[in-house]
């Protein structure tokens, strides 16, 4: 039996309702949710002594259930004839003093100051069925109605949807009139409603507010708060923080409706944040994933990332959320991340906190309890050591994470790109005699493996050079944390180092807080890198090695290190001037286009002789190594002097006692050279 209107006018006319009664018979029909649904915010919300008018009841138990619970003091009215006689037939002799009243809402017949409470659950939502001038006249006269025979202090409590047009009206009468305005989402009708639809495949299940608008005679600025239900209320300053945190939620409503009854297997993962309510900081981020059902596998489960291995290519991109889908046996998997400058006190509480959100996107039909998986028993220590900002760099944090092995590592990490570490360092524990514990960086650990290839280059730089004993200058262009700069400094003592940083915070980041010290043979220039390149090749200055090591902090980029504006032919051509017939060019290049990479080594084929690669397996990180030496043309000769220069390194780095096994696996390194 079809029992909706034929459209949506019909929901303001008698005649609709007096038929839509009698086709329901004494069946009664329940707007949004019953009375134990909503009887905790009406319970904290209407006193027994109260008088309360119901305004639109229909055939609902509310008013009944309500008066069996205690408030004796109910006036119901219903523009429906046919209801009104229906509900005085069903309570003749049980609640014979709750009065049933023909009348229409937005004309009603009590006097001024006459009601206390005016209850409205889906009335509101009835009349205001669209946004034209005409429906926008009746409810403000419906409006007027409930402010005029309200008293002071009294409430209307309105169950609604909220509808965009209905809330943007709600926000701008009730203030204008001296209402304090809360709204309430009201979770337990909404999941009552949910698992009333579970096994219905076309239900859509909408969020459920609670409209508390408490009239005062005089209110020198508008009150506005917004509660979750059993959370605390918040107090919002403007009607835009309020519209937003009802947005939000239907928002999510839509997507968790589509994720119910949809897969997304061969789409793109879902990506979403939770924030607590009238802060913008994400307090979670949600990423899900399906894959297609499959013999053995579970529908559903959540996976919780420890603090810190959020920068895990696993878990820090979409192809490693994939293949943690994939090893996690499960159709759908939501991938969540915690956020950096948010306190998380325990495992245990973080499953408390996302339990529900969690469960709003399980897929339909899901009755089995929803598991959470993560790498241990807790959600990993962060600590931050500074939150600063630059002008060139935007927003970074220096802070200090355990690692999976209770290893501690520093890091520095730009706000645009939280998903990648700027610069990392191993942080020692040192306690001498008597003396307290103090904390010490590792020199002897690179973080970005492309590093340790890098310095494989600058050792090549000093067995091809002159064999005077002279040190061999080293030019790198991108500074971040100096671990590079650090480590070079360090084994090679026989190389001075220029890095040049175009942002002088970055040099106060890395001496502070990545213990980088400058003497004859560590020096930072603060300059634009293409600038120095140029001086540099006007005066006549040479190096034995150039490092590119700096990107554009712009991850949508095809090609984000370096900056394709350091790979244009007037660079180039100074570079090859810079490094004479001996030196070599090294550059850490990060391209996830093809068509870029090969006009890269085009553009590079062009100024040097002879190009040699290396891709690292796990990194989109590939090295290249440029020379002017034609005796480098073919692939026997790189892997000789290569060979020769990561032994070398090898060998100095134990020398140093930085540390006691070889850094690099020389033949891993040669198997994987090309040209």
């Amino acid at each position: 039996m079809n029992l909706l209107p034929k459209s949506y006018e019909e929901f303001a006319q008698t005649d609709y309702w007096n038929a839509f009664f009698k086709k329901r018979g004494g069946k009664a029909f329940e707007w949004y949710g019953e009375y134990l649904e909503l009887c905790e915010q009406i319970h904290k919300y209407v006193k027994t002594t109260d008088k309360i008018v119901m305004l639109g009841c229909g055939n609902s138990n509310l008013s009944m259930d309500m008066y069996d619970a205690g408030f004796k003091d109910i006036i119901n009215i219903d523009i429906s004839a046919v209801a009104i006689k229906k509900m005085m037939e069903l309570n003749l002799y049980n609640r014979s003093d709750m009065k049933f009243l023909q009348m229409d809402a937005t004309e009603m017949s009590f006097e001024n100051d006459y009601f206390s409470v005016a209850f409205d659950k889906g009335t509101l939502d009835a009349l205001f069925v669209d946004d034209s001038e005409p429906v926008k006249l009746t409810v403000e006269k419906y409006f007027n109605e409930i402010n005029r025979t309200m008293k002071s202090g009294g409430r209307y409590l309105c169950v609604t949807l909220l509808q965009e047009h209905i809330l943007k009206y709600i926000l701008d009468y009730f203030p204008k009139h001296s209402f304090m305005l809360r709204i309430v989402h009201c979770r337990d009708a909404e999941n009552a409603n949910r698992e009333k639809n579970a096994y219905n495949p076309e239900s859509i299940t909408m969020p459920i507010f609670l409209v508390v608008a408490t009239k005062f005679k005089c209110l020198p600025t508008p009150i506005l708060e917004f509660c979750l239900t059993s959370d605390k209320i918040q107090r919002l300053n403007t009607v835009e923080e309020l519209m937003n945190a009802v947005v939000s939620i239907q928002k999510a409503a839509l997507v968790c409706n589509g994720l119910a009854r949809n897969s997304i297997a061969g789409h793109n993962e879902i990506t979403m944040d939770l924030c607590k309510l009238g802060e913008n900081l994400p307090r979670f981020t949600l990423h899900i994933l399906d894959q297609p059902p499959a013999r053995g596998l579970g529908r559903y489960a959540a996976f919780i990332i420890p603090q810190g291995r959020e920068v895990d290519w696993l878990f820090a991109t979409p192809e490693g959320r994939k293949k943690l889908l994939a090893s996690t046996n499960y159709q759908r998997l939501v991938v969540v991340l915690l956020h950096r400058d948010q306190e998380y006190k325990s495992l245990d509480a973080v499953k408390t906190e996302l339990a529900d959100s969690i469960k709003n996107l399980a897929p339909f039909g899901l009755t089995e309890p929803i598991p959470f998986l993560s790498l241990g028993s807790d959600v990993g220590k962060r600590e931050t050591l500074v939150c600063a900002s630059s002008k060139i760099s935007g927003d970074f944090r220096v802070e200090e994470v355990e690692g999976s092995s209770g290893k501690l590592f520093r890091r520095l990490i730009f706000l645009n790109n939280q998903s990648v570490i700027q610069s990392e360092a191993l942080v020692k524990k040192i306690k001498g005699k008597g003396k307290k514990e103090r904390k010490k960086i590792d020199f002897g650990y690179l973080a970005c493996q492309h590093h340790l290839y890098m310095s494989v280059g600058v050792q090549m730089s000093v067995l091809t050079g002159n064999q005077n004993n002279e040190l061999k200058d080293v030019l790198v262009l991108g500074l971040g944390g100096g671990g590079l700069c650090s480590f070079l400094h360090k084994v090679l003592n026989c190389i001075r180092v220029t890095a040049v940083e175009i942002d002088p915070i970055m040099l106060e980041v890395a001496e502070q807080y990545f213990e980088l010290k400058q003497d004859d043979r560590l020096c930072i220039v603060i300059d634009d890198g293409l600038s120095f390149l140029e001086k540099c090749k006007t005066e006549g200055i040479s190096f034995d090695a150039v490092l590119f090591d700096v990107d554009s902090k712009d991850i949508s980029l095809g090609m984000s290190c370096p900056p394709s504006s350091f790979l244009e032919t007037n660079v180039l051509a100074n570079i090859k001037s810079i490094i004479g017939s001996k030196g070599v060019f090294i550059i850490n290049l990060v391209c996830r286009n093809d068509e870029l990479r090969t006009q890269a080594l085009k553009n590079l084929d062009k100024y040097f002789s002879a190009i040699c690669t290396y891709k690292l397996e796990e990194d989109i990180n590939e090295v290249i190594y440029c020379s002017n030496d034609k005796n480098y043309q073919s692939l026997d000769k790189w892997k000789k002097i290569l060979s020769a220069s990561a032994k070398a390194l090898n060998n100095s780095v134990k020398k140093t006692k930085l540390n006691n096994t070889d850094m690099l696996n020389i033949c891993d390194f040669m198997s994987d050279l090309s040209i």
